[in-house]
């Protein structure tokens, strides 16, 4: 007899489809209890809240991912030579590690991680960055090694450029894999396209820094 899932695991898989497709903000208790097939006792049962919830459907990607992510920035410090094509190279296997969570955890993970940010859900953020500070503060120390003339302040925003990219590259995968194959006979995968978009995050955040104009003073 095959395995059944729990309530726990049937609420998350559902709350996880929801919140991918629909947003965090746009997903109701009562949408996600009628997709998992539960009740909402069930929900404040297993998780309390939905913010606890949000934190719990991350947590499954975070805690499987990250750990594979850390040891293979910490590699990255041991090498002497380092650039910014070894640094995004380094990180795709811990993200497509996500696929062993759950069928195409990669892309899921990546719409999640952008749907918190998109949507302004501080306690997410706060939720990373207190679980896997260490992970974030290891990425910024080898791109700052890699690309020593990118001041902190802009690694900040490219490293969130490089999100949003992969976010929004994620987020339309399907439709661009039959792009690519109808209008120029490519087959693609979530890996293949990952390994793709490496050599333009590279270039990205290695390119020189802006000069900014001065912001206008505001009387008050």
């Amino acid at each position: 007899m095959a395995n059944r899932l729990t309530t726990k695991d049937r609420i998350l898989n559902a709350a996880e489809r929801l919140f991918a497709e629909r947003g965090f903000s746009e997903t109701s208790l009562r949408l996600i209890t009628s997709k998992a097939e539960v009740n909402l006792a069930s929900v404040n049962y297993h998780f309390g809240s939905k913010k606890e919830l949000i934190q719990a459907v991350l947590a499954r990607y975070l805690d499987h991912s990250m750990p594979a992510m850390l040891q293979a920035l910490a590699r990255l410090a041991k090498q002497p030579q380092l650039t910014l094509e070894d640094v995004f190279e380094a990180l795709v296997e811990p993200l497509m590690s996500a696929n062993e969570v759950r069928q195409n955890g990669t892309a899921i993970f990546l719409q999640l991680l952008g749907r918190g940010y998109i949507e302004s859900q501080g306690h997410l953020r706060w939720f990373v960055t207190t679980n896997h500070g260490e992970v974030l503060s290891s990425l910024s120390r080898v791109v700052n090694r890699a690309a020593p003339h990118v001041s902190p302040v802009e690694v900040f925003w490219r490293l969130h450029f490089t999100l949003g990219t992969l976010v929004f590259t994620m987020s339309s995968f399907d439709a661009l894999a039959d792009i690519a194959k109808v209008d120029y006979d490519q087959s693609n995968n979530v890996e293949s396209v990952l390994r793709r978009i490496i050599p333009y995050l590279a270039a990205g955040v290695a390119a020189p820094m802006p000069q900014l104009a001065p912001l206008p003073v505001v009387e008050s």
